[in-house]
């Protein structure tokens, strides 16, 4: 089979997995409606229990303890969206194993391979954290970023399996490009976690009262623990990331440190969760000040993956495109 052909079956697939994780994204979505409509009316039966109670703490009490809760539960909705989770990925993961055959080399040199390697990377991470959490409420949030950065990937910078530059042609383009990619899906997954940690406790000190489906969430205090533990990992790989690129540019440019933009992001990214990590274990930051730095360090993670490598010009520029 001949490269071409390998690479037009790789298109195929990846443009199969978009499809697939699609209509992950709709069933997921379907599930937080769902799970909104029962805790509203849950919310509801427990307001009108109590209002024809009052008068009667006891009564009270028991009614609004015994209101009803969808949280934990898992609905055919969300079932079906993981399961079709599960096939994308493995769709994504053929679609990559097919690119890197057609290149002779890891599929991650370009613009379009990085995309491709970071979303099925982030999906994995989110496979991965679901063995040990159920993070599936995260469904929508993962699958909507993959389905948008893929898309865009695959339409607008697709490029075709061509040579490597000679400064890419190293062990360490493994290494070091799928460390990146390893961090990058772990803070993809703690932003979410924090972003839902900021919104549980707004609710929980009364306000968003129009979102029901807050009440499905775990507290505001869990989220932000398997926030703290994903970072923690997340970082760690990007430390490593930092440390590869230093001894890699020292091999292919003769110095480890040289100011290029993506260098510059790349320790702005360690910087802010360095801090966030050590704020939250030495100054006993909690709360919503931990949650914004986590929001604020995936962000400069998101700006680094596209507008930094689409808008700045680098020494990390490569076959046209710049890699991550």
């Amino acid at each position: 089979m001949t490269a071409t052909t390998l690479a037009a079956y790789s298109v195929a697939a990846i443009y199969s997995a978009i499809v697939v994780y699609v209509f992950a994204f709709i069933a997921f979505a379907l599930d937080l409606s769902k799970r909104s409509a029962i805790a509203q009316a849950a919310q509801v039966s427990t307001g009108s229990t109590a209002a024809a109670s009052a008068g009667s703490t006891v009564v009270l009490e028991k009614t609004t303890t015994a209101a009803p809760s969808v949280r934990g539960r898992s609905s055919r909705y969300q079932r079906t969206a993981y399961a079709l989770v599960i096939v994308g990925w493995v769709v994504h993961l053929t679609a990559l194993v097919l690119r890197g055959l057609a290149a002779g080399r890891v599929p991650w040199a370009d613009l379009y391979e990085f995309a491709m390697t970071g979303t099925a990377i982030m999906i994995g991470v989110f496979i991965f954290i679901q063995l040990w959490r159920d993070v599936k409420f995260l469904g929508a949030y993962i699958t909507g970023i993959v389905v948008l950065l893929l898309g865009l990937a695959s339409v607008n910078f697709y490029v075709a399996v061509g040579p490597l530059n000679p400064a890419l042609q190293s062990y360490w383009l493994v290494i070091h490009v799928f460390v990146a990619t390893l961090g990058t899906g772990f803070f993809a997954i703690g932003g979410g976690l924090s972003i839902a940690q900021l919104l549980q406790a707004r609710r929980e000190a009364g306000g968003l009262k129009r979102v029901p489906l807050l009440a499905t969430f775990p507290s505001s205090e869990v989220l932000e623990n398997i926030a703290y533990r994903v970072i923690v990992i997340g970082f760690a790989f990007w430390t490593f990331t930092l440390m590869a690129g230093a001894i890699w540019a020292e091999r292919a440019w003769g110095r480890y440190w040289g100011w290029d933009t993506k260098e510059v992001w790349t320790f702005i990214i360690w910087v802010t969760f360095a801090g966030y990590i050590h704020a939250r274990a030495t100054r006993g930051w909690r709360g919503s000040r931990s949650a914004w730095l986590a929001i604020i360090g995936f962000t400069a993670v998101m700006f680094n993956f596209t507008v930094v490598n689409l808008f700045f010009k680098g020494l990390h520029a490569y076959t046209g495109l710049p890699v991550g």
